[in-house]
């Protein structure tokens, strides 16, 4: 999931284990999927056993949803980052679809790359976490706590019944960022990637794993200057074990030709001419000392 400046991963146990925060190139606050949950991971899934999950995009979109099954009954957890105004943010809804499930939440916020534990005070409905200048707010519908270095929560869903948790990014020094509303910003971010879809002019075999593989090329598009990543993860080596590794939070410019070849095939220029200006700015006055990445 993203928000076209940064992109958390979500695995199929509805825990994210990797986001950069603020910026693709920033630090990472979850970074368990390098190291441990000791380096940082958010996860809500039910207390017991998963019997079965299901997971898929909500059509035309960059919103998760997962469906976890139990004996005592299946939710679904939506997962999704607004297209941001000022402040980034994730928010995690949890819907109870059938019969009486508990769920369990816990948020291990760790900075730089894990190796911060942020100062955390709480507030009534949720906690605000400070490391340095970075700025954490968890708003939650339902009562957290702190343990063990963590924050925590159990909680029931009945058939119709929801849970929200909404996390924002922000500076410790400057004013904090305004809340989330889940029904304003979920709207909001379904319309967004709906109209980016619309400008699909692909059509034939594979239609919808086209459009799926192009709008995740478009999140790792840095939307206020053009810059395109080569992904949003580092520090993962080519091959299990191998010593070779690379920061793909760059702007490859061979990486970038491939990805806007592929978006204006399928009808889509404005990020061709996004990225154009970016180049223009990154060669600046000096085009003979190009680089192959910046």
């Amino acid at each position: 999931i993203g928000d076209c400046e940064t992109a958390a991963l979500v695995d199929k146990k509805g825990s994210i284990d990797w986001l950069c925060w603020p910026d693709f190139s920033s630090e990472a606050c979850f970074a368990a999927l390098l190291g441990t949950e000791e380096d940082g991971y958010w996860k809500i899934a039910p207390e017991s056993d998963i019997s079965a999950t299901t997971r898929y995009y909500r059509e035309h979109t960059l919103i998760l949803e997962t469906v976890f099954e139990d004996d005592s009954g299946a939710v679904r957890l939506t997962d999704y980052m607004p297209i941001r105004d000022q402040h980034s943010a994730i928010v995690r809804v949890v819907e109870g679809i059938r019969g009486s499930v508990k769920m369990h939440m816990e948020l291990a916020l760790r900075f730089d790359y894990g190796r911060t534990i942020p100062w955390v005070t709480h507030f009534d409905g949720g906690i605000r976490a400070v490391a340095g200048p970075n700025l954490a707010i968890l708003q939650s519908t339902v009562p957290v706590r702190g343990e063990n270095l963590k924050t925590v929560a159990e909680f029931t869903l009945n058939e119709g019944e929801q849970a929200t948790f909404a996390l924002r990014y922000g500076n410790s020094y400057r004013p904090e960022p305004r809340p989330i509303h889940h029904e304003t910003a979920i709207a909001h971010t379904e319309k967004y990637w709906q109209k980016w879809s619309a400008q699909l002019k692909y059509e034939g075999k594979y239609q919808e794993a086209v459009e799926r593989s192009l709008m995740a090329l478009k999140a790792m598009t840095l939307l206020p200057t053009g810059g395109i990543v080569a992904a949003v993860t580092t520090a993962l080596p080519e091959s299990i074990g191998g010593q070779r590794n690379w920061d793909y939070r760059y702007c490859w410019l061979r990486d970038s030709t491939f990805t806007l070849l592929a978006l204006t095939n399928a009808g889509y220029f404005t990020e061709a001419e996004a990225w154009q200006s970016w180049l223009l700015r990154a060669l600046a006055g000096s085009p003979d000392q190009v680089q192959i990445m910046y």
